[in-house]
């Protein structure tokens, strides 16, 4: 046999330069990172075929031979901390995966309307059992609000009351939630300040769970993509799902808000966002979590609100996600041996999985990924609008 093959993929030969671990040794020496050294950040190589895939494959394939069990490091959110804040990304990136992202991003509109709920079926669908054994108690799959909390619970629901006081949610108001997830807005608002809210998703595993969760409330949850809506909302709040929207899309998207919101309501934007405009995901995220996901940029927002919205308040608590994904890697572990009980979650998924919550970790720590809470009116707060943190 002249190589490893991974399920799906092809052979890597057994023949490696020397000249390629030189390379890789002398890439992360940049970042202050060893191979095979003792400290948490450090990369254990299981496999010497590393070096030239890596070098090869890019990014993605930096996933994947984790994946494959080829390298481990015994603290993975450190070691992408400090390979994100060296740059080294722009370096290993691979070349022909960042080509074809990009040239699919280009040719075809990636987030069209014909593919709205791939992202549902493939990342949001796989099973409620492993978001409930992750997520808070409320299910809140988005950044957590830590300036006055000490446990995950309580910061998903710091953050649920931020966004209220930020939309200032009165008793009767009509809300809608673009990319509701499984309820856990809709549930506390309408609790908490007796709003009516409509939730959209396109998730049909998370209409269900969240039809449950709010049921006797004033909330009605459908599977929907946010081009069919219809009607007129006093608020609306959308949560972590413009990122599945893409760049051709963010005009569109704005439209559609502007025209379901009242003229004297408020739109709340909570959303990862990134340094830089670009116009696809990164390689291995794409293919593994989130596909056809990209992280819109400041420019990418603020030319999609022009002549739409009064920008009214732009917070940025993107380093309240390190703590949120270290805290969701914790629960995901602790409850391994639960969740592999499900035989659809083997050790590859473990390690995907733990490869995705510590990888963004890192990124966040690194300020390489930021988290924004946007709040934009139609015609401008009369007087002012009132910044709330």
């Amino acid at each position: 046999m002249t190589g490893i093959e991974a399920p799906g993929k092809k052979e890597f030969p057994i023949p490696m330069s020397h000249k390629s671990r030189d390379f890789v040794a002398d890439l992360l020496s940049l970042a202050d990172v060893k191979i095979n050294g003792h400290r948490p950040w450090d990369i254990q190589v299981h496999d010497d075929r590393l070096y030239s895939r890596v070098l090869s494959g890019g990014s993605l394939a930096v996933g994947e031979s984790y994946m494959d069990a080829w390298w481990d490091a015994e603290s993975l959110d450190q070691f992408f901390c400090q390979v994100l804040k060296a740059d080294l990304d722009k370096k290993i990136t691979g070349f022909k995966n960042v080509l074809w992202l990009g040239v699919k991003s280009i040719v075809m509109n990636m987030q069209g309307k014909r593919r709205a709920y791939n992202i549902g079926q493939k990342h949001y669908d796989i099973g409620n059992d492993l978001y409930q054994s992750m997520l808070d108690k409320r299910m809140n799959y988005s950044c957590a609000y830590w300036s006055h909390s000490e446990n995950l619970d309580d910061a998903q629901e710091s953050k649920l009351e931020l966004c209220c006081k930020k939309l200032g949610l009165k008793p009767g108001l009509s809300v809608l939630d673009i990319g509701c997830g499984w309820g856990a807005f809709a549930q506390y608002a309408t609790e908490k300040y007796g709003v009516n809210v409509t939730g959209i998703t396109v998730s049909k595993e998370q209409v269900g769970l969240a039809k449950h969760m709010c049921e006797g409330l004033p909330v009605e949850i459908k599977l929907q993509d946010y081009r069919s809506l219809d009607g007129q909302f006093d608020r609306i709040i959308s949560i972590g799902m413009i990122e599945h929207v893409g760049y051709k899309n963010y005009r569109t998207y704005m439209k559609i808000v502007n025209k379901s919101l009242a003229d004297d309501g408020l739109f709340l934007l909570q959303t990862i966002g990134s340094n830089t405009s670009g116009i696809s995901g990164e390689p291995w995220m794409d293919k593994y979590i989130f596909p056809d996901g990209m992280l819109p940029s400041p420019a990418h927002l603020t030319k999609a609100i022009e002549g739409l919205f009064v920008l009214e308040d732009w917070h940025n608590f993107g380093m309240h996600y390190d703590k949120t994904l270290m805290a969701w890697h914790s629960n995901f572990v602790r409850n391994w041996e639960k969740i592999s009980r499900n035989k659809k979650y083997d050790e590859r998924f473990f390690r995907m999985w733990t490869y995705y919550l510590l990888s963004c970790a890192g990124a966040f720590r690194a300020r390489k990924d930021q988290l924004w809470q946007i709040v934009l009116s139609k015609k401008g707060v009369p007087g002012g609008y009132e910044t709330i943190r």
